[in-house]
């Protein structure tokens, strides 16, 4: 023998509903029913939406975020990496008169994959724009400056061929743009340290050929970086017959560590020893804090819809404080009750997850095009490269991030009912149908 809920739902002779047990047909027929909208739960309704919708967008912008920062810093680091040495290694007791043995000597060590003779030097540089600007120049040797794939495979204009014959310098695109120079033009370059004259020291000054135009993507190389062969730099800077460092660049930048006894001990000789952390250690410090930050600020979104969560179970429990009671004295057990509510919760939590990995995981895989978009939109350049460094945005998803921040927000979601479905457990059905 069997009777009907105010539910509509058939329970047994006992009392109990029909399949009762953890999570059953029944259970999640009420919850369904308690998360459908109607006319008079229309607050109730609005808030659920509103904890939807705070749980996609907070787990959507988390992702985003931390692809867009993890893909800022290994662009960053790839870039940096690409054209700069891994370690570097200067002299100590003398000059650097002996460079070409100790760089030979520092091929030979396992892990590294080649060392480059530099010549750097500070200069004016001018063309045909009215202003000049600061920039480096890095006097290299011609099958050095191939092997640096970053500028050789970059060469927007000219080319490297003849690079240590001629006299002519390697610029970047940016460099190029603001001096208003092309390939065949001249380069005016003046340094600090030039003759010395019987009224002091006078800056050198000379004109020189532009042969290539590389655009590496970085604007900080871009717009201030120029390769110049390494004897006619030595000549430039005083400095014939030596250079000021060698930079080596090895197989793994991350277990530079490991070799740093076997290239002293191949250098022979008083040097000094520097890796690429210690050159940009506070550059990327501050990459990580800032990335620790923006995640930080980016949860409270994720926990601000879990408390919308809350807010929007205790008022559905409130409502339904007749049903539940109604329920109880058919047999439901208060188990049965606090499933139910947490099923409801918990189903905004769930579904508004995946709606935000599915919105992130859209969002990075097109982040440069909506970027573009939001540019010609606005009128303005969003991520302008004058000040970011690069000239795209980047995004690189992490499977463990994502899923860590997957696994944050059912966590939130999943807290926020377990007080409502609590006070629904705990609600007296002779007090609830006393006061209906």
């Amino acid at each position: 023998m069997s009777e009907t809920t105010a539910t509509g739902e058939a329970t047994t002779a006992a009392g109990g509903p029909r399949g009762a047990g953890p999570f059953s047909p029944f259970e999640r027929m009420v919850a369904w029913r308690y998360l459908r909208s109607r006319r008079k739960d229309t607050v109730i309704s609005v808030i659920s939406m509103i904890s939807f919708t705070g749980i996609m967008l907070g787990v959507a912008t988390l992702i985003i975020v931390m692809a867009v920062m993890n893909g800022f810093r290994a662009e960053l680091l790839s870039r940096i990496l690409g054209v700069n040495g891994h370690l570097i290694v200067q002299p100590v007791d003398r000059s650097f008169d002996d460079y070409a043995e100790v760089a030979a000597r520092i091929n030979g060590v396992p892990g590294v994959r080649y060392a480059i003779p530099l010549v750097d030097g500070q200069v004016l540089a001018t063309g045909h724009a009215i202003n000049g600007t600061g920039a480096l120049v890095r006097g290299i040797r011609e099958d050095d400056i191939t092997r640096l794939d970053f500028v050789a495979q970059n060469i927007r204009q000219g080319s490297l061929v003849g690079f240590a014959t001629g006299e002519g310098v390697a610029i970047g695109k940016r460099m190029a743009d603001a001096l208003a120079l092309s390939v065949g033009d001249g380069i005016q370059l003046v340094a600090p340290e030039g003759d010395v004259t019987p009224f002091g020291v006078t800056p050198r000054q000379k004109i020189y050929p532009v042969t290539a135009i590389f655009e590496i993507g970085m604007s900080e190389i871009d717009g201030a970086i120029i390769y110049m062969p390494l004897e006619e730099a030595q000549l430039f800077f005083n400095s014939e017959g030596i250079v000021q460092k060698l930079e080596v660049f090895v197989d793994d930048p991350d277990a530079v560590d490991t070799l740093r006894g076997p290239v002293e001990a191949a250098a022979a000789r008083q040097v000094y020893l520097t890796d690429w952390r210690q050159s940009n250690r506070t550059f990327f410090a501050t990459l990580q804090v800032e990335r620790n930050v923006m995640f930080m600020i980016l949860t409270m979104i994720v926990l601000v819809a879990a408390l919308n969560i809350i807010s929007g179970l205790i008022m559905l429990v409130k409502d339904k404080g007749r049903d539940i009671a109604i329920l109880r004295t058919m047999g439901a057990t208060s188990g049965a009750v606090m499933r139910i509510f947490m099923m409801t919760g918990a189903a905004i939590g769930i579904t508004g997850t995946i709606a935000g990995v599915v919105l992130g995981v859209v969002v990075c895989l097109n982040v440069e095009s909506i970027r573009q978009f939001f540019s010609w939109l606005s009128g303005t350049t969003l991520f302008d490269p004058e000040f970011y460094f690069l000239s795209q945005l980047p995004a690189k998803m992490d499977a463990s991030e994502t899923i860590s921040v997957v696994l944050m927000a059912l966590t939130l979601s999943f807290l926020a009912t377990l007080f409502p479905a609590w006070r629904a457990a705990r609600l007296d059905p002779v007090e609830a149908l006393r006061y209906e």
